[in-house]
C-alpha cells in the first residue's frame, strides 16, 4: 500500500469549450471521492509543450502535496508517473518534456514508472484518450493508496524527457 492523497493539481492544454476536462473530473470524482481537484490552467495552447512546461515550473512550488496531473499534447507518448524526491508527491504526464523543469523545481526525482499497466487504467470504447483513460484513473488509484511501482514498469527517472 502507498501514500494516500487527497489533492490532485491538473493542468492541461484541453481548454474548457467542450466536455473533455469536465469528464476527467468527474472520473477523479468517481473513482477517488475524497479527493479534491485544483485546476491550475487548462488554457495552455494545444500542443505547447514549452508553454505547459514553463507553466508547470512557475506553479509547482505552489501546490498542495499530492498528485500533480499535467496532459499536453499527450498523443503517442508513453505515460509516466514520477515521485518528487521529497515525498510530497508525484507528478503524472506524458513523457515528452513536459515534466521536467517542474520535476527539478520540487527538487529532483525519486522512482519513475511507465503507466503500463491496464489493471489501472480505464478501457476504452474506441482511441485511447490518455487523459481520460491513462492519467485519470492513475491519479484516482494514487489518491486512493496504490503505490506507484504497482502502476507500470520501474525505469531509471533520468530516462524519462
Amino acid at each position: 500500500m502507498g501514500r494516500r492523497y487527497d489533492t490532485i493539481s491538473f493542468l492541461s492544454d484541453l481548454g474548457v469549450a467542450d466536455e473533455h476536462v469536465g469528464v476527467v473530473k468527474a472520473i477523479l470524482r468517481d473513482m477517488a471521492p475524497h479527493a479534491l481537484v485544483v485546476d491550475l490552467t487548462h488554457g495552455i495552447p494545444s500542443y505547447d509543450v514549452r508553454a505547459g512546461s514553463l507553466a508547470l515550473a512557475r506553479a509547482i512550488g505552489y501546490v498542495p502535496s499530492g498528485v500533480v496531473m499535467a496532459v499536453v499534447d499527450a498523443g503517442e507518448r508513453r505515460a509516466v508517473a514520477i515521485e518528487v524526491a521529497d515525498g510530497a508527491g508525484v507528478v503524472i504526464g506524458p513523457d515528452n518534456g513536459l515534466l521536467a523543469s517542474a520535476i527539478s523545481m520540487a527538487g529532483g526525482s525519486g522512482r519513475a514508472v511507465v503507466l503500463d499497466n491496464l489493471e489501472f487504467q480505464l478501457a476504452s470504447p474506441g482511441a485511447i484518450v490518455a487523459s481520460r483513460d491513462v492519467f485519470a484513473p492513475v491519479a484516482a488509484h494514487l489518491c486512493n493508496g496504490v503505490d506507484l511501482a504497482e502502476l507500470g514498469t520501474l525505469v531509471d527517472a533520468d530516462e524519462v524527457l
